[in-house]
């Protein structure tokens, strides 16, 4: 009879082997599920970029003026001349034209 014992010891029984099945199935939809995620996150990633690619494209670029306005004005917010809110204000009507 001791023998008999120690074999069902040296054995997992009927529920170790289903608490074990169960962990490796947890484990292994867990990371399926992350990785569903992250593929997920990184399409919808790449597809933003060409979006926002195609609305720099679509707006028309700064006229030499404005550039240099736009210059000008941030040497005067640099010197101190114009604080935040007058640099922001002056900014914004160059930008809208």
């Amino acid at each position: 009879m001791l023998g008999r014992r120690l074999a069902r010891r040296e054995r997992p029984g009927l529920v170790g082997v289903a608490a074990r099945t169960a962990v490796a199935a947890g484990t292994a939809s867990a990371v399926s599920g992350r990785l569903a995620r992250h593929r997920a996150e990184r399409s919808a990633a790449q597809q933003t970029v060409p979006d926002a690619e195609a609305s720099a494209q679509a707006s028309p670029g700064l006229t030499d003026e404005e550039i240099s306005n736009l210059e000008r004005l941030g040497k005067l917010h640099e010197q101190g001349v114009l604080s935040d809110e007058e640099f922001a204000v002056q900014k914004d009507r160059i930008l809208r034209g």
